[in-house]
């Protein structure tokens, strides 16, 4: 099993893996770390690492983060080169949609297969209402009511 790391600016990774497993359940080899606007740099960089720590015997370790270029991106992103001996993707720009669906895929991928099922996902997720609608296939959501289902 993949394991994750979820980490981003304010509550953003508290509040999307708590969305995730609202949706899916609990998640077992997840962590969130937040980075609070009281928070400093070295505080971020030190939770990544106890983070990476405290998952390195299990070896494969994929970082959801934020915003590309952004402080826990960058320290990810240090983290995942500094640590070669260690299996270590840094995906960013998840969102909730890219979280739920590639937590279900973890299970038996390897780390190349799941970064480019993530991308392929990514780029699946960011749509818009038009654009669903024009599809030949009527959507399955638009047959529930308002907060039915998910």
């Amino acid at each position: 099993m993949l394991n994750v790391i979820f980490c981003g600016h304010g509550r953003f990774a508290s509040g999307l893996l708590s969305a995730a497993e609202q949706i899916l359940g609990e998640q077992h080899n997840c962590i969130a770390i937040d980075f609070p606007s009281t928070s400093s740099i070295a505080l971020l960089e030190q939770q990544c690492r106890d983070a990476l720590a405290l998952l390195d015997h299990l070896q494969s370790v994929v970082f959801f983060t934020d915003l590309l270029g952004g402080t826990p991106f960058r320290i990810a992103s240090t983290l995942a080169v500094q640590n070669s001996h260690m299996k270590v993707e840094v995906l960013t720009g998840v969102n909730l949609q890219l979280a739920v669906e590639m937590l279900g895929e973890r299970n038996g991928e390897n780390l190349e297969t799941f970064r480019q099922q993530a991308l392929d996902c990514g780029r699946r997720g960011l749509t818009s209402l038009a654009d669903e609608l024009r599809k030949p296939s009527k959507p399955r959501w638009l047959d529930g009511a308002p907060g039915a289902g998910i």
